[in-house]
């Protein structure tokens, strides 16, 4: 298994935002349909707990976005790849602090593949994602 010396660094993109959680959400559902992705469903992590009856103090909302043409053409050539589609971007609270994040999708293609055509798309997704949540914070 491949280690990395930075992974926190590698592996994931995350903002501080000065903005209220709520608010984030908000910006942030509407910078994924400006930058041409869509918003399958928002998983209300920290709301679901709660409503199981566990202690949770934070917020924690996770979007599924997707843009259909670059998933088209990630399973075009890796039906595999099903199993890491959609993207996530999460907005949650940490410290009183609201964060923007998601994994990064080319150091995730990257352990699942070797081909050179999904890892050229999986650079143009996550530089779209960047520019998302840059655009949400």
């Amino acid at each position: 298994m491949q280690t990395f010396v930075n992974r926190e660094k590698y592996m994931y993109h995350t903002v501080e935002t000065k903005k209220s959680f709520d608010q984030t959400v908000t910006d942030l559902q509407q910078s994924v349909v400006n930058n041409k992705f869509g918003v399958l469903h928002i998983h209300d992590i920290g709301g679901t707990l709660r409503s199981k009856g566990i202690e949770f103090d934070k917020q924690c909302k996770v979007f599924e976005v997707c843009n259909p043409g670059h998933a088209a053409n990630v399973l075009a050539i890796d039906m595999h790849l099903n199993m890491a589609l959609p993207c996530r971007i999460s907005v949650y609270t940490e410290k009183g602090q609201t964060k923007i994040g998601f994994i990064k999708p080319e150091p995730m293609l990257a352990m699942l593949s070797e081909n050179t055509t999904l890892l050229k798309i999986a650079q143009e997704v996550e530089q779209t994602m960047i520019k998302i949540v840059d655009q949400a914070k």
